[in-house]
This record gives C-alpha cells, sequence and structure tokens, in this order.
C-alpha cells in the first residue's frame, strides 16, 4: 500500500489518459493521493479531483512561480475552497529562488505569507516548496509557531531537517533520493526519525531511478520506499506503513 503525498494529476501531462491512470492506481494499491494546487486553476482542479475519486485529497494553494497574482480575491477563493471536506492543506505554497523569470522575491515572500496566514485561519497543515530559499523558508515558518506541515522534495541540510522538524515539519522524499548525485538527501534519509517522513512523487515529475525522465505516477514511490530502506537498513513495507501513518497524521486522515 502507498500514500502519495504530494501529486500533480491536474497537469497537462495526464489529459489523454487521466482515468485510466486513475484507475491503475486503485488497482496498484494507492490507498491516498494529495493533489496539491499550483495555480489557481490547479487548486480548482486539484479540488474536483478529490470529489470524483474517493481516494484522493486536496491541497489548495499558489506555487511561489505564481506569487503576483495573490491578492485579497485569491485568498477569498482559496478559502471558499477549503471548506470542502477533502481539502487538507493550504499548498503547494513558498519560496522558489531558482528561476530568474520568477516573481522579485518580496513578491514572494508577501505571498507565503498571506497563505501561511490563511492556512492559521482555518487550522489546516501547509505544503511547502522551498528551493534555494532555505534561510528565508525557515524565517517565515518560524513566524507561524501554529501552522503545521510538510517540506516537499526537500532539498535543504541535515541541519535544516532537523530545524523543520523541531517547528512541527515532516520532510517530503521524492525520486531524488534515489538519484547518484543527492548526497546531502540521502543523508537526511539516513538520519532523520522515519516518523518524521513522508513519501512523495511530485508527479509527473521527479520520477525514480530507474524511471528518471519518463512521466512520473503514485506507483514509483515503490522506488523510493525500497531506496530509503536500503539507506536505513529496514525492510520497505515498514517504510511504507509508517509514512501512510505519517501522511494520515499530517491530514487528519481516519
Amino acid at each position: 500500500m502507498i500514500f502519495d503525498s504530494h501529486a500533480h494529476y491536474d497537469d497537462e501531462a495526464f489529459n489523454e489518459d487521466r482515468e485510466q491512470v486513475i484507475k491503475e492506481l486503485r488497482e496498484n494499491e494507492i490507498i491516498g493521493v494529495l493533489n496539491c494546487g499550483a495555480s489557481l486553476e490547479g487548486a480548482r482542479d486539484s479540488v474536483k479531483l478529490s470529489d470524483k475519486y474517493d481516494f484522493f485529497y486536496a491541497a489548495v494553494g499558489i506555487h511561489p512561480e505564481f506569487a503576483h497574482i495573490i491578492n485579497e480575491d485569491v485568498i477569498g477563493e482559496l478559502r471558499s475552497l477549503a471548506k470542502n471536506q477533502k481539502v487538507r492543506a493550504i499548498g503547494e505554497i513558498g519560496l522558489d529562488y531558482h528561476y530568474e523569470e520568477n516573481p522579485p522575491r518580496e513578491v514572494q515572500k508577501k505571498a507565503f505569507i498571506k497563505q501561511m496566514q490563511l492556512a492559521e485561519e482555518l487550522n489546516l497543515p501547509v505544503v511547502i516548496h522551498n528551493r534555494e530559499a532555505h534561510a528565508d523558508t525557515l524565517e517565515i515558518i518560524k513566524q507561524f509557531p501554529k501552522v503545521h506541515g510538510v517540506v516537499h522534495c526537500f532539498s535543504g541540510s541535515l541541519e535544516m531537517a532537523r530545524e523543520c522538524i523541531k517547528l512541527g515539519y515532516y520532510i517530503g522524499f521524492t525520486g531524488v533520493v534515489t538519484f547518484k548525485n543527492a548526497r546531502k538527501t540521502v543523508e537526511v534519509a539516513r538520519e532523520i526519525p522515519l516518523d518524521k517522513m513522508l513519501l512523495e512523487t511530485d508527479c509527473p515529475y521527479m520520477a525514480p531511478e530507474p524511471n528518471r525522465g519518463k512521466r512520473n505516477r503514485s506507483d514509483y514511490i515503490e522506488y523510493i520506499a525500497e531506496k530509503i530502506a536500503e539507506i536505513r537498513r529496514d525492510i520497505p513495507i515498514n517504510v511504507k506503513n509508517q509514512t501512510i501513518l505519517n501522511t494520515k497524521n499530517l491530514l487528519k486522515i481516519d
């Protein structure tokens, strides 16, 4: 069994065969998927998917790539979407300093803070995107001690991971942990407690070895669980069972 704690089945990469892929996921013992909004349209579509499929849940939020659209109307729509009982988190929100074409850093930070305020207001966890913005990400999440969540596709150091865990966050592992150059991620996977880990695909992106470069999907978490078990000298079933429990605890799913 697998719970994919971060996916994007609303992405156009699934437009031709979305229903068939989701049917196959159910057949392959995927017991849960958190579909995360990135754009406003993605947030709306995530809710639609969660309404259509009983094992799908939704996170609604605006990715830092689209931080410039955040205003009171957008926050109001996210608040409205979050009234749906299948919406279990605010996300994917955060900071991305990697791409020069992304909105200016101050715009991103304001959008991030606005959405953290919304999560605090609604008592919902957050799904945080942090790319090359470690210090600013930590500074902002420290401003909201009542808010907890997951740092998705974790790319920071072991020290940062421990700091995030102290602040009440889980650490999300994608297919990156299977890549040959993923030394930092492997160290984090080895050293942090298993009860602070989530497994995620970020599909259709980030496919793990041996499928790197292909369209990703939730059943490929099997390779992530196997790699983490190898790193920790454990067995995959223990990794999968504990991370399912962790995901359900974070999202308040019985």
